[in-house]
């Protein structure tokens, strides 16, 4: 899975030209990946603010707005990719187009089957 970590807020908000051209490039990005079949699905994700954590400690649940951990990066979306290697793998993720500014965490999906064998 590639987990794409961006800024919110940080910096200068992009003009609306800049932000067309880069929706452009992760337009052919993910074309790239379909036409590689690598893609197996991905979706870009509302901003960290919408989001709500939810904790479980000694039964007792509380939630919290926002996302679980206080960074300047948050979550903004993800593909998910099947290829043979990691290597594999971190060569997509190199390409993703918000790796120039942000941070792109490459992990292995932990398939079920594989915890259950033996």
């Amino acid at each position: 899975m590639l987990l794409i970590y961006t800024g919110e807020g940080a910096g200068p908000e992009p003009s609306s030209e800049e932000a067309a051209a880069e929706m452009q490039e992760w337009f052919a990005y993910t074309e790239a990946m379909r036409e590689a079949g690598v893609l197996l699905g991905g979706d870009p994700l509302h901003p960290g603010s919408s989001a709500v954590t939810v904790r479980t400690r000694e039964g007792v649940t509380e939630t919290t707005d926002g996302p679980f951990a206080e960074t300047k990066e948050v979550l903004g979306g993800y593909y998910m990719i099947e290829v043979e290697s990691i290597d594999e793998a971190v060569s997509w993720g190199q390409r993703v187009p918000s790796v120039r500014y942000g941070s792109i965490e490459v992990r292995p999906v932990l398939e079920i089957e594989d915890m259950t064998a033996g």
